[in-house]
């Protein structure tokens, strides 16, 4: 309506100059319809630019997430970093256990993310901001401008478990292309061997008539927590390299 207005009063101060023939009248009123141009001018730019007629309101949207790492045994949350000063990154997730697809997070600058720490599920909560018009009055005055629901930012807050590794693209491919060299393998097979023989050991020295059963169980958690821990060493010198 602003902008109808706007026309409604060039028009008017044109005809009130030309074709009243009373002058006092005529430059009255031509006075005052170029007044209504001149905050209708001002009321615009101030809509254009300063958003006026407007507030920012929020909407926020949660999403459980799962790894996006093709080991179960290893979660992790992948990013990507936009530019190289790394102040924006975009996060890949999955949205179901099931799929191999994967989700990101949006490459805006607009966009912003944390990554927390949770003892709850993994999941990503967005908050996107948008402006909208005050009341009915300032869509009525502004509402051919179209400032309405337009988007402003989004942050998006990830919360993952303690056990997640937070990787960059590349730091996980240099983690898979070291795990699968084969003379890491046979350097960690070696390993694993006398660390999983000095366990039993120790367990059967505390317990002389440990059973099978029960030397089998300790063979397998002292494998596991050897993997464990050659992999959390591993990861540690994918970052720091």
């Amino acid at each position: 309506m602003i902008i109808v207005t706007l026309v409604i009063c060039a028009i008017l101060a044109f005809y009130f100059y030309v074709y009243l023939s009373n002058r006092v009248v005529a430059n009255t009123l031509t006075i005052l319809a170029v007044a209504g141009v001149m905050v209708s001018i001002f009321f615009i730019v101030k809509n254009d630019h300063d958003y006026y007629g407007t507030h920012n309101v929020t909407e926020t949207k949660t999403q459980r997430i799962y790894s996006a790492s093709p080991s179960k045994n290893l979660p992790m949350m992948l990013y990507q970093s936009i530019g190289t000063a790394d102040k924006h990154r975009v996060y890949v997730y999955k949205t179901s256990a099931s799929t191999k697809k994967t989700n990101h997070t949006r490459a805006k600058v607009t966009t912003s993310n944390t990554v927390k720490r949770t003892t709850g599920h993994n999941r990503i909560v967005t908050t996107k901001t948008y402006r909208e018009y005050k009341n009915s009055t300032a869509k009525f005055w502004f509402g051919l401008a179209d400032n309405g629901h337009q988007y402003v930012k989004e942050h998006n807050t990830i919360y993952i478990n303690k056990n997640w590794t937070v990787l960059s693209a590349p730091q996980a491919k240099k983690l898979q292309k070291l795990a699968s060299s084969k003379s890491y393998q046979a350097k960690q097979k070696a390993a694993a061997t006398a660390y999983v023989k000095k366990a039993v050991m120790a367990a059967m020295m505390k317990n002389p008539s440990m059973t099978a059963a029960q030397q089998k169980q300790v063979t397998q958690q002292a494998a596991a927590a050897y993997q464990a821990q050659a992999m959390q060493q591993l990861i540690k010198q994918v970052k720091t390299e």
